[in-house]
């Protein structure tokens, strides 16, 4: 069965812990910090892989999980980084943010390569906080989480002409004609269950490429039958060729069939009927009289032009594709591309790392953050005071004395000043 969609579960890994330690040698009595950096967490990837035509791998593995960077060790060693995990899709998926349905990334065109979630940053090793009053940090930053998501997979073909129309009109018996394509034909509905793709070489260079769109019923733009895997399809054609059984051998009307499909596209998408649209009447081998031909021309000539063909002889198949190269030649081509409309956030929302020990009876607090705010502090102020309470409580660095039992008049050491807890 064709997939045109998924749900999927992505994350990007962790980066890796920064290391404490410190030079340990002979004749070194007094060595300073030499914990490593940790390692960058892998990204997750989308690629384009030009041999894929549908998303049925997406059935069957559901989670890409990028692997985490190491942590940093001693002597000033940096964690390795870790692999980016690629994910491999066919040209024209669209990734969306499964939760808004927003665009994250439309990998068709140019992009054939992106980074939809990055890895975590490795933690800064405590060799990086050494300041003149702090020689010896015993603290070092955590590596970034990865960050985690659903996503929505969805697959719109890339082709100039699209081919639609109600099953058993010989959609695929044409494209197989024109073009390099090979589509199981046989003689019941929905044969066509996914789309094909061929290319029509033409003598003067000027091809293209056209997709045989799976069989369209009425209420497809509403999801019956196949629905939406017919409709969204034909969203990037540029010229969309109507094929209908002029010969009525299965009882339908041409003409009705001609009203349906343009009453489907204009619910699903009312852009669809501007684009420039031919008429294909089929099966001319097993006409009887012309009545049916000249009702299509006088309901739907000059706006959709009727070509008589026939798919199995090849009458009027040249006359049709010309006319198709003709009106290529006046459009723009250029791909179809759906513009990006969510940024994944990568604030990093931890603090500076900070420690909390109890020396004597006193709980000594130490980090960079808190250092550097006392550099721009003036605690004689009552402004600055109050400044100084609300950073202690934001940071968390009041709820962790809390939890290692602090108590009221408990004194409290940050770099040289002395307070008295009060809860």
């Amino acid at each position: 069965m064709f997939a045109d969609s998924a749900k999927i579960f992505i994350k990007s890994g962790k980066g890796g812990d920064g290391h404490v330690s410190f030079r340990r040698e002979l004749y070194v009595p007094a060595g300073g910090p030499d914990g490593g950096d940790g390692g960058k967490g892998g990204d997750i990837i989308f690629e384009v892989d030009k041999g894929l035509n549908t998303l049925s791998d997406f059935r069957h593995i559901r989670k890409y999980i990028a692997k985490d960077g190491e942590n940093g060790s001693k002597r000033k060693c940096k964690g390795k980084d870790a692999d980016n995990l690629i994910i491999k899709v066919p040209e024209g998926t669209i990734i969306r943010d499964f939760e808004t349905d927003k665009v994250i990334a439309d990998m068709s065109g140019d992009n054939q390569r992106e980074t939809i979630l990055r890895g975590g940053r490795g933690g800064l090793g405590n060799m990086n906080f050494a300041t003149a009053t702090m020689q010896v940090p015993k603290y070092a930053k955590p590596g970034q989480d990865g960050k985690e998501m659903f996503v929505r997979l969805e697959l719109k073909v890339i082709a100039d002409v699209g081919l639609v129309g109600f099953p058993n009109v010989g959609k695929s018996t044409l494209i197989s004609r024109v073009s390099n394509a090979r589509p199981k034909i046989a003689n019941y509905h929905f044969t066509t269950l996914n789309p094909h793709l061929g290319v029509v070489d033409l003598p003067d260079g000027d091809g293209f490429v056209m997709a045989d769109i799976p069989g369209l019923i009425e209420g497809a733009a509403k999801g019956v039958g196949l629905g939406h895997a017919f409709l969204r399809h034909i969203e990037r054609t540029k010229v969309l060729l109507n094929v209908v059984d002029v010969a009525s051998i299965e009882g339908r009307d041409p003409v009705e069939d001609i009203n349906v499909i343009q009453q489907e596209l204009k619910s699903y998408n009312p852009e669809l009927i501007s684009r420039k649209q031919l008429i294909a009447a089929n099966k001319i081998d097993s006409l009887t009289d012309g009545t049916a031909i000249e009702r299509l021309k006088e309901a739907f000539e000059p706006e959709m032009k009727v070509y008589p063909i026939s798919s199995v002889t090849g009458q009027g198949i040249n006359e049709l594709i010309y006319a198709i190269s003709d009106i290529l030649k006046t459009i723009d081509r250029s791909v179809k591309i759906y513009e990006k409309e969510f940024e994944v956030d990568y604030s990093d929302t931890k603090d500076l790392p900070y420690t909390i020990e109890i020396v004597d009876g006193v709980y000594v607090v130490e980090g960079p953050r808190i250092e550097k705010m006392f550099g721009y502090t003036n605690l004689e102020s009552e402004k600055g005071f109050d400044f100084f309470q609300k950073f202690l409580k934001t940071s968390g660095i009041l709820d962790e004395l809390e939890k290692m039992g602090i108590q009221d008049k408990d004194t409290v050491r940050m770099y040289g000043y002395e307070f008295d807890y009060y809860k």
